[in-house]
């Protein structure tokens, strides 16, 4: 029987509690002597990252003990966190960032020194030479009165001497990738002002039994050419993906010559904001699997190099991967979801076309009737042009909204802002559409799986381009009368909270808005962020100091008089991306306006919220807080946020 009853107020069985248990993340695909293994990041467990092992017919378990933490904190937003030599581990220890070493019946044992400062050595995205002797990887120090230092290192495996420099000078680096025989070292860097989707560069070193490398190559790549994961093949050849067509696609150097692997309009790599991705593998007989992005949507194509057959669209059924991994032989190894299934660790057999589900993160079965299906949209923007967005419908089997009523609507503006949101099912886009919610999750202009052209959108324009286009996806649903113009919100967290800001400062179209740790004052920001993304705005914005008066232009928290809408603000008080500052500034110009507003802290989040209370106190703070202003009383009971100036 369905209840009719006000869009907002539906009762759902997808509750803020298990966000968290679909909290659960899968990462960083390794496989090594028949298993499997990944890294798994656990909120009820205050955000832990383990490194799980599994065999491919078998169950998994825990690799590493408590309490430590596969997690590192290079660029601060990590990633390569570990890596596998046949059955020893490597990781890097969150509390410590020391690199550790575990054999198979041993504990964890420190590698690298003791740094002088705390955390102030980090390691990531390591490989293990042929030999097992040596690690090689990226680190980074961090030095008093200085900003940090990026280079690659090279260590003893057994941690008997200090780690020594083998590559310096650049700003940045990644994917230190070693060659099958030993021999050969190739790697990718970057100088500032590029971040590493505007242009890096592939290099090449002969490398020595002393980890030292000589005789260096440049492959491709430079400050208006985007490479991205180097990975050598069993044959000796070296793979590479590169934008240089427009699309990230896949490339091979042989005997001194680049050759096209695949080429397509359409995106193989993606933004590299974190160490440790995988986008293609290799197989026998001389056959490459890769993750492709089709607008928003991906897929594996595999593709026969050997036999020259066209590349075939594997039946996996998912749209969007985190990770892919091969045993080598016939069988691809990856973490994935679709639009119905929460991310999933999965292996494929190409022999039977089979697919295994080795372990899913959503911990309870929900009906797919309660799920809101993604509908992909193109809408009018500005200048003439179009941008993408994925729009959720309201959906519960129990409920339908009063008659004549049309649903409240929530805009999400995804972070970065170079990403992209995916297709993928998020109970936390599902926990507001089943609530009676119409959510549209916004591609602009600058988001990435549309070629250079589209991300390069954003150039010069962040705070216009991303906000145009989320009003206008906006507009769209409105004039088409899915939702109700009058109860529209915007959100978004770290960059999406900008252009949230922005939105709601800069023009009169939403009227509310939540701010998830977002940046409210350029300067400041310029100021006061980690070095990885130090010199970021100068392409989205322009550069600083010399465009100071853009900056403060651009920027909310000078032109709070402009807003008038609520706003709630959600801040994690050990954020170093996006400091605290920045909300408490905009919080006292909108008290001074006496706009209502509610400020929600959390003192132990850093820039993201890990833990399982912090992650539903959220949402549900949000809930509440649009109750209050689209008036409409939740079925859910939620502990009140103190709104000031209702």
């Amino acid at each position: 029987m369905t209840t009719i009853a006000s869009f907002g107020s539906w009762k759902s069985p997808i509750t803020s509690a298990l966000l968290t248990s679909a909290g659960i993340g899968f990462s960083e695909l390794h496989f090594s002597n028949g298993d499997l293994y990944w890294l798994e990041s656990r909120p009820e467990e205050a955000g832990r990252v383990v490194v799980v092992r599994c065999p491919l017919h078998g169950s998994p378990s825990d690799a590493i003990p408590q309490p430590f933490n596969a997690r590192t904190r290079v660029h601060e937003y990590g990633g390569g966190a570990y890596l596998i030599d046949n059955d020893t581990i490597f990781f890097s220890n969150f509390k410590d960032q020391r690199l550790y070493r575990q054999d198979p019946t041993g504990t964890p044992i420190p590698i690298t020194p003791e740094p002088p400062s705390p955390a102030s050595l980090r390691y990531a995205d390591g490989r293990v030479t042929p030999d097992g002797k040596t690690v090689i990887c990226v680190r980074e120090r961090h030095e008093q009165g200085r900003e940090a230092i990026n280079e690659i290192v090279a260590m003893p495996a057994d941690g008997s001497a200090q780690p020594k420099v083998i590559l310096s000078g650049y700003d940045f680096y990644s994917f230190p990738r070693i060659s099958p025989d030993g021999k050969k070292l190739a790697w990718t860097c970057w100088r500032y002002p590029q971040m590493p989707w505007d242009g890096t560069e592939l290099w090449l070193g002969d490398l020595k039994p002393d980890g030292s490398v000589s005789d260096l190559q440049h492959i491709a790549g430079s400050s208006a050419e985007s490479i991205f994961q180097p990975e050598w093949a069993p044959d000796g050849s070296l793979y590479f993906i590169s934008d240089r067509t427009g699309w990230w696609n896949l490339y091979v150097q042989r005997a001194g010559t680049i050759v096209p692997v695949f080429e397509t309009s359409a995106e193989v790599g993606v933004p590299q904001w974190v160490f440790g991705y995988t986008r293609y593998v290799f197989l026998s007989s001389g056959r490459v699997a890769c993750i492709v992005n089709e607008y928003g949507f991906e897929h594996v194509m595999l593709l026969d190099l050997q036999s020259q057959q066209p590349p075939r669209k594997l039946p996996i059924p998912y749209s969007a991967f985190a990770s892919i991994r091969s045993d080598g032989r016939d069988t691809l190894l990856f973490a994935a979801a679709s639009p119905s299934k929460a991310l999933e660790v999965a292996t494929f057999d190409l022999r039977t076309d089979t697919l295994q589900v080795l372990k899913g993160s959503l911990q309870v079965n929900i009906d797919e009737t309660y799920f809101s299906q993604p509908q992909p949209i193109e809408f009018s923007t500005s200048n003439g042009l179009t941008a993408f967005a994925l729009f959720y419908p309201p959906k519960n089997r129990d409920f339908a909204g009063t008659a004549g009523e049309r649903p409240p609507l929530l805009v999400i503006s995804h972070g970065g802002p170079t990403s992209a949101t995916t297709p993928a099912l998020r109970l936390s886009v599902q926990y507001w559409t089943s609530r009676g919610f119409a959510i549209v999750d916004v591609n602009y202009g600058g988001s990435t799986g549309y070629g250079r052209e589209y991300r390069g959108r954003l150039k010069g324009n962040w705070g216009i381009v991303d906000v145009e286009d989320c009003i206008n996806a906006a507009r769209y649903l409105e004039n088409r009368g899915d939702v109700d113009g009058q109860r529209m919100a915007i959100r978004g967290g770290s960059a999406g909270g900008y252009t949230t800001l922005c939105a709601l400062v800069f023009h009169n179209v939403f009227a509310a808005g939540a701010s998830y740790y977002g940046v409210a004052d350029l300067e400041a920001l310029a100021h006061d962020t980690h070095k990885f993304e130090s010199r970021y705005e100068q392409s989205l914005i322009g550069p600083y100091p010399e465009a100071t008066d853009l900056y403060k232009k651009r920027s909310p928290v000078h032109f709070a008089e402009h807003l008038s809408c609520p706003v709630i603000l959600l801040q994690g008080l050990e954020d170093k991306v996006v400091p605290p500052s920045q909300a408490e500034v905009m919080i006292a110009a909108l008290r001074a306006k006496n706009l209502p507003f509610a400020y929600v802290t959390f003192p132990t989040e850093a820039h993201g919220f890990r833990e399982a209370a912090n992650i539903q106190r959220s949402i549900e703070a949000e809930l509440y807080f649009y109750s209050r202003i689209f008036g409409f009383t939740p079925a859910d009971q939620i502990e009140p946020v103190d709104i000031e100036n209702l």
